[in-house]
């Protein structure tokens, strides 16, 4: 019987994973839809207060400073859109409520494509996932 409802237990648990793992996904395609646009709601969802952010260009800095300068060009319309972003290669680790967040970022527009490997640790708090963490490299071709 305690073998039966340890697997029960188990079974419940990695299911629960899944569908953080789903939520995870979501939650990145939804960002990078709103950072295609600008988007400061997406951005404040997305980001936690103690964000530590690591940019491409080796800049380290914090939400705060982020989400001025998201708020400063404000949400573009679509016909100032010139870059779009997507991800390939997504991986997802969960460690209960906290998860690794690793993809390549895809930027393209008419002149162009850029990759960048990035990756961020998420912590879940009151049923939502936030990225507490990180860190964007340009990725060599």
């Amino acid at each position: 019987m305690r073998a039966i409802f340890i697997t029960l237990l188990l079974l419940m648990s990695s299911t629960a994973y899944a569908d953080d793992r789903a939520d995870l996904t979501a939650l990145l395609a939804e960002f990078l839809d709103g950072a295609t646009r600008n988007d400061p709601a997406v951005h404040d969802k997305y980001w936690a207060e103690e964000l530590i952010y690591t940019s491409s260009a080796g800049r380290r800095f914090g939400k705060a400073e982020l989400m001025q300068g998201v708020n400063s060009r404000g949400e573009l319309p679509a016909a100032e859109i010139n870059m779009r972003y997507s991800s390939e290669d997504l991986q997802i680790l969960q460690y209960g409520d906290t998860a690794v967040v690793a993809f390549t970022l895809v930027g393209t527009s008419a002149q162009e494509t850029l990759r960048f490997l990035n990756s961020g640790t998420f912590v879940k708090r009151n049923g939502k996932w936030q990225a507490v963490n990180w860190q964007a490299t340009r990725k060599l071709d």
